[in-house]
């Protein structure tokens, strides 16, 4: 693969804004950059418990070397002033359920191939676990990494929930919130290199990257996740069968029309979250 590719005057000049404002509400604790790849394309995989957090993704990766393609979500390119930075910094928009679904993975194979750093966040949507663990991802980054055979980075984010909380409209940037970062070692994909895309692979392949991020994420917070992913719980909750206990409950799909469930798309998702329940801001969603 190429060098990676550097930034445009775009991406520059929002860095310049952006940057000294979240110094100004952050003190942050990178770590575990020895994992960045410097000399080609890679898939960077974070968890996302907040819409503030892929500016702290983004400003994780930016700081360190790396100008990260984000999968943001398609309607915010159609956002005044916000659309305009999307694109002009070259994020990849996410068409969910569309005939145009296919794009976003042609455009994410192809920003790898030529040396990007595209970032995903796996759930595609803010957790919706109350303690803020990961849920189940979704297949996307499994596509995106088994077609293109790049490293998937797993990395951590631990803080920007103090800085906006879970689906809230108000940042406390007052006094500055401390945010970690830590990438960990590429996920171990070769043995799935050359298998069919069926649904066990590409599952089988993104509960790897979720565990390792999950992993990540326990060290920074000190505590162990749950066995079995909040997701998975509500669903057997709601179906009024027995929390699943086995291994077997973290890696499999929740019920239909939850956050976990299985879709038949060809786009990576995202680091584009839903909102909360009642509609709510997009604060940060989606841009670098």
């Amino acid at each position: 693969m190429p060098a990676p590719r550097r930034s445009n005057r775009a991406y520059r000049n929002v860095a310049r804004v952006l940057r000294p404002l979240l110094f100004a509400m952050t003190r942050p604790d990178w770590r575990g950059v020895e994992h960045l790849p410097t000399d080609h394309g890679f898939i960077a995989a974070a968890n996302h418990m907040t819409n503030v957090d892929p500016l702290t993704f983004a400003h994780y990766l930016y700081d360190n070397g790396i100008t990260p393609k984000i999968l943001a979500k398609s309607s915010l390119f159609g956002v005044p002033v916000v659309g305009a930075v999307l694109r002009a910094t070259g994020q990849i928009p996410v068409y969910r359920n569309t005939a145009q679904a296919g794009d976003s993975l042609r455009a994410a194979v192809d920003a790898v191939a030529a040396g990007d750093c595209v970032a995903v966040f796996p759930e595609g949507t803010l957790t919706r676990d109350p303690d803020l663990w990961p849920m189940v991802g979704k297949t996307g980054v499994a596509r995106l990494a088994l077609t293109t055979r790049a490293p998937v980075v797993p990395i951590a984010q631990w803080g920007p929930q103090d800085l906006l909380g879970q689906y809230k409209k108000v940042l406390k940037p007052f006094p500055r919130k401390r945010v970690t970062v830590v990438a960990g070692p590429p996920v171990d994909l070769d043995d799935l290199y050359g298998r069919p895309l069926d649904t066990a692979t590409l599952r089988e392949a993104t509960e790897r990257v979720m565990a390792a991020i999950t992993l990540l994420l326990e060290g920074l917070r000190g505590q162990t996740a749950p066995a079995v992913r909040f997701d998975v719980r509500r669903a057997a909750a709601r179906a009024g069968a027995a929390v699943p206990d086995d291994d077997d409950a973290v890696v499999g799909p929740a019920a239909p029309g939850e956050p976990g469930e299985e879709r038949p798309t060809t786009t990576p998702d995202g680091p584009t979250s839903d909102g909360p329940p009642s509609g709510g801001p997009q604060v940060g969603q989606g841009t670098a």
